[in-house]
């Protein structure tokens, strides 16, 4: 689920082709309580969201650019941190990460809702994975047999960002899903701000 210009999607095409399979085995680095170098893959996995600070990833190489958390927390903003900053985000309120590019699914038929990438509802997630590369990040988790998988990154020569949602259903029955999205945008100035809220799609499978 994305948008993006035809010349974008020629970029994401090139991009993605970083995440595709090599030969070499999984490389796993050093363990530590929270995650662990993927030397195979050159990125950083986290393994579990609650982490004591947000461990962030920085997108974008040319004029757009944006920090991400293992939790979607983060900003974007246009050549300028300070004066073009796009969406918010509150540097100074560790350790909590606020402020970021948050999904939602919601099962309808119970009412049960809950975030990918566990911020900012916090719900119990059955797994979990962030994994930050060279300039993307991607996040995986599942609940109650419902699989997600985010990725986030800016498309070369763009000057926009995309976020990938991929939903399985590992149920036995149908499931029906509602999407949406919650990002916090300021315009400039990080004082200035607006909270907006956008229902992305709703399907059944």
């Amino acid at each position: 689920m994305s948008a993006t210009s035809t010349g974008g999607e020629l970029n994401r095409s090139r991009y993605l082709s970083i995440r595709s399979p090599t030969a070499c085995p999984v490389g796993r680095g050093d363990n530590v309580q929270y995650g662990y170098f993927d030397d195979c893959q050159r990125e950083y996995v986290v393994t579990q969201p609650d982490t004591p600070l947000p461990w962030i990833n920085y997108l974008g190489t040319e004029d757009h650019f944006g920090m991400i958390s293992n939790t979607a927390g983060g900003c974007s903003f246009y050549r300028d941190a300070r004066l073009r900053r796009l969406t918010r985000y509150r540097h100074n309120g560790a350790p909590f990460d606020l402020g970021g590019r948050y999904l939602y699914l919601r099962d309808d038929s119970d009412g049960d809702y809950w975030s990918p990438s566990w911020q900012p509802t916090r719900s119990l997630l059955d797994s979990y994975e962030c994994r930050h590369g060279l300039s993307y990040t991607s996040i995986s988790s599942e609940r109650a047999g419902i699989h997600a998988d985010m990725l986030y990154f800016v498309p070369l020569g763009e000057t926009l960002e995309i976020w990938r949602l991929r939903v399985r259903n590992d149920r036995d029955t149908t499931a029906d899903l509602s999407v949406f999205s919650l990002v916090e945008f300021c315009s400039g100035m990080p004082s200035t701000t607006r909270r907006t809220s956008n229902g992305i799609s709703r399907w059944a499978r």
